[in-house]
């Protein structure tokens, strides 16, 4: 028994130390939260809301997209759960879309990225990005149609240590830098950044920032592995804080100014444990940066505000 003991102790030890999380870093108890259902979608065609991201040029509106096989188009929708635009990305094709990011480019306009990151069966040699100005929205009340955007920006990167899944992608709102942070059954995951300087028409290497295990957690409704999956990520816009979702909790760290990202993220994440949603693939903060934002995937589709 006491050598059986030692051995475990040695693999937790070693897998802490893999992983750079200290053993003590994720709390099984949640902070004190609320969680309010405001609305369900109206629009039937929003079967799998995947990603979440807050609108900059209008605030009141959240921005989503559909997940791998559906058009390749975004979606605006409003608070009370009405879409107030449809606009399909010129030239996309939608292989995986996965999370989407609302961010400003070089000249300060709002902007949206899409992330074609999924990779389920570890076959793409890169992933891609689509880069859109953020669109103008209709009046409320007034009929939405169809519109198209422009050719987009498209971004494709690869990662430096071979292929990953992934299905978040964050835009920091300070730096303008992307961020991936990919995913696995057992928890295991990385936060990598593209390069400062964007590259067209060549797949440019990310740099891994931080080594993440997010753990099994006990939850009725949820198998205790649906813990382990990372679903969507977002920046707080005052950059003081980085969310994550798997299917079961959401992990908030606070991002101290004066600490690299990479350090920043060894610290203990509060865990936030929102109303159970069939699967959670979608989630943003309001501009208060602290307000939370979730949908889920499958009809009926839920937007649920999260309070602390």
């Amino acid at each position: 028994m006491k050598a059986t003991l030692v051995q475990l102790v040695l693999i937790l030890t070693a897998h802490s130390a893999c992983c750079g999380q200290k053993a003590d870093a994720w709390p099984e108890k949640p902070v004190a939260s609320q969680s309010k259902q405001i609305a369900i979608l109206e629009d039937k065609r929003l079967s799998e809301s995947s990603g979440l991201a807050l609108g900059i040029r209008d605030p009141s509106i959240f921005w989503t997209v559909n997940d791998s096989g559906g058009d390749p188009c975004v979606f605006a929708i409003d608070r009370s759960g009405k879409t107030r635009a449809k606009v399909r990305v010129r030239d996309a094709a939608n292989f995986d879309w996965e999370d989407i990011a609302s961010g400003k480019d070089e000249q300060g306009t709002p902007t949206l990225f899409i992330g074609d990151i999924g990779d389920n069966l570890f076959i793409r040699a890169s992933i891609q990005i689509y880069q859109i100005p953020e669109p103008e929205i209709n009046a409320a009340g007034k009929p939405v149609a169809e519109t198209e955007t422009a050719a987009p920006q498209i971004w494709r990167a690869n990662y430096p240590d071979g292929r990953r899944n992934a299905e978040s992608l964050l835009v920091h709102p300070l730096t303008g830098r992307l961020y991936i942070l990919t995913k696995s059954e057992d928890g295991r995951c990385a936060l990598y950044v593209f390069p400062q300087k964007l590259q067209p028409k060549v797949s440019m290497v990310m740099e891994k920032v931080a080594d993440l295990a997010f753990p099994t957690l006990i939850r009725a409704g949820k198998r205790p592995h649906d813990n382990c999956m990372t679903t969507g990520a977002c920046f707080a816009p005052d950059g003081s804080s980085m969310v994550v979702s798997t299917y079961s909790s959401l992990y908030e760290w606070l991002l101290p100014k004066d600490k690299p990202l990479a350090e920043a993220l060894q610290q203990a994440p509060l865990r936030i444990e929102p109303e159970l949603l069939r699967q959670v693939e979608g989630v943003c903060y309001d501009r208060d940066s602290r307000t939370l934002w979730i949908t889920s995937e499958h009809l009926p589709t839920p937007l649920l505000r999260v309070t602390r």
